[in-house]
């Protein structure tokens, strides 16, 4: 039985969930599609977990916006599952229930010292000076010296903001609070420290050169962390990226002592793993070991320890998912346990109507662009669940009683809010991080939408 006009709920509105419902849009043509998201404002990763200094990747709320206007989407923003509304109620209520919630906690990095003040993970970090409203409103900038752990773009994101003056984010979104921390901050060195070796970190050739692109700030590197053994080589002939990686390194390395007279410095350093976090009342540095890598290029410890001084420790080291509740989760790999996109229970049974797109799907891997293929999966199976289904009573109406939620037009009125700050200041938007700020302009009527 085909259900003639499905109704379909899309929990989470970062690019995963909304790409979701776009491509439901053209799949199912005769759907409605309600949107509901935790936050009081839409976007997730693009808004909470890109740079400020990265407006290109931010420029992708423009496609993300032209879906979500889109008269079959309902967009409920606010409204937190297990508080607000339970999964059990939407799947009694809709043809069909897409998770799309990403990933929001550091993953743990189990050594000793890690839990002292001034050890920090990079997720609470970045929600800080992307003015996400759950995040703190202060952070403690006060080490002199900090180390950076990971060999990924979010570690680079983390040196990066950390070493930048407060003026070169004055153009960006970035809130005041945020700016005016950062200008007060005493830093004048960032140790970035990968357990890789240089021909086989993560990071983006791009994203890497632009820790030197930046105003009043060195970057240094050892040369002789950068001598390739024979695996080193071989990734160095086979992937272009990574040449540009070893040779942009290296250039680093080449340059003079005397050339280097900026105020703050980042140290790059590969080939290193953390192995305790030093200080008793807090951190005072990180005790590090060199590795290297055997004949199948992985990273093995060499058992020579280096320490360095620092005062404050940031972990890059990944991302987790959070369980929804109500929803079955694998907690040792910190994702949804489905088949290509249909959840499963613990019997390895699909639950009816329930399913999976995003980080939450698949772990936090690939890049936002990356969820656009991962969700057409899981939308065509649930499209041709529905061809199979019998079809859901719409008497229930989930979104009637919440009272909290704010829609697209309540979106709107904080997104002209913040344009409106932004031009006081003589740029595109002022993000606003406080959440009840955010609250008391979307719920803010104007006369004549009082009267419609």
């Amino acid at each position: 039985m085909t259900v003639a006009e499905p109704r379909i709920a899309v929990v989470g509105a970062g690019p995963a969930g909304i790409y979701a419902a776009d491509i439901l849009l053209d799949l199912a043509p005769t759907a409605s599609i309600d949107l509901f998201e935790k936050l009081p404002a839409p976007y997730g990763l693009v808004r909470y977990g890109v740079a400020p200094d990265h407006p290109r990747i931010r420029k992708i709320t423009d496609a993300l916006h032209d879906v979500l206007v889109n008269p079959r989407i309902r967009l409920q923003c606010n409204v937190e599952i297990g508080v607000d509304v339970e999964i059990e109620e939407l799947r009694a209520a809709y043809d069909g229930v897409i998770v799309a919630t990403g990933a929001d906690l550091d993953v743990q990095l189990d050594i000793p010292g890690i839990d002292l003040p001034g050890s920090f993970g990079a997720a609470d970090f970045v929600s800080w000076y992307d003015g996400h409203p759950d995040a703190a409103r202060t952070w403690p900038l006060e080490a002199e010296s900090v180390a950076v752990l990971g060999a990924g773009n979010v570690a680079l994101d983390v040196t990066r903001i950390l070493a930048k003056h407060s003026r070169a984010l004055m153009h960006t979104d970035t809130p005041d609070t945020v700016l005016d921390q950062l200008a007060a901050n005493p830093l004048r060195d960032v140790h970035l420290f990968a357990r890789r070796g240089p021909a086989d970190v993560r990071f983006s050739a791009m994203e890497l050169r632009e820790l030197a692109e930046q105003d009043d700030v060195d970057v240094i590197v050892d040369p002789e962390e950068l001598v390739l053994d024979e695996h080193a080589e071989r990734m160095v002939a086979q992937f272009s990226q990574r040449r540009i990686v070893v040779r942009t390194m290296t250039e680093w390395a080449a340059l003079e002592p005397a050339s280097r007279t900026a105020s703050r410095r980042i140290h790059l350093h590969v080939r290193q793993r953390p192995v305790r976090l030093l200080g008793t009342d807090r951190v005072t540095g990180i005790e590090m070991e060199r590795t290297a890598s055997d004949e199948l290029g992985r990273m093995v410890g060499t058992g020579e320890l280096l320490h360095y001084d620092v005062g404050a420790v940031y972990r890059a080291v990944g991302y987790r998912s959070t369980a929804v509740p109500g929803m079955p989760f694998d907690a040792d790999l910190g994702v949804v346990p489905h088949a290509e996109g249909r959840v499963v229970d613990a019997a390895g049974e699909p639950v009816p109507r329930l399913y999976a797109t995003g980080w939450i799907k698949r772990g936090p891997v690939g890049l936002i662009g990356s969820t656009k293929s991962d969700a057409a999966q899981t939308v065509r199976h649930l499209v041709a669940d529905l061809a199979a289904a019998e079809p859901v009573s719409h008497d229930a109406e989930p979104i009637a009683r919440l009272g909290r939620a704010v829609d697209l037009d309540g979106w709107l009125r904080i997104d002209s809010a913040e344009r409106a700050a932004g031009a006081e200041r003589g740029r595109e938007r002022t993000k606003i991080a406080d959440r009840a700020e955010m609250l008391s302009h979307a719920q803010h009527q104007t006369l004549t939408e009082a009267v419609r």
